[in-house]
């Protein structure tokens, strides 16, 4: 299954949610931080300097919807969340 998000959208896959401090201490799933990065996976036709396969930050609750892709869980995201692109 192809996806190809429409407009001003990207498709991101989060980073994996860490699960244990530091200190080894195990979180429960409602403390665990939602990961504020992840890679490109998809562009729209109107997204400019935003690449499939960078490396970006957006806000922590900015996904507008959620896909399964070949068992893995995109979002979708409007462009004007991505607060930065992380570079090498």
């Amino acid at each position: 299954m192809r996806v190809v998000p429409y407009g001003e959208r990207v498709l991101i896959k989060r980073e994996a949610v860490e699960t244990k401090t530091a200190g080894g201490i195990i979180l429960q799933t409602e403390s665990q931080e939602r990961p504020v990065q992840g890679v490109v996976k998809g562009i729209g036709a109107g997204v400019e300097g935003i690449s499939v396969g960078d490396t970006v930050i957006f806000g922590k609750y900015a996904s507008s919807a959620t896909v399964d892709v070949e068992g893995e869980t995109l979002e979708v995201i409007d462009t004007s969340e991505v607060k930065a692109v992380i570079y090498g």
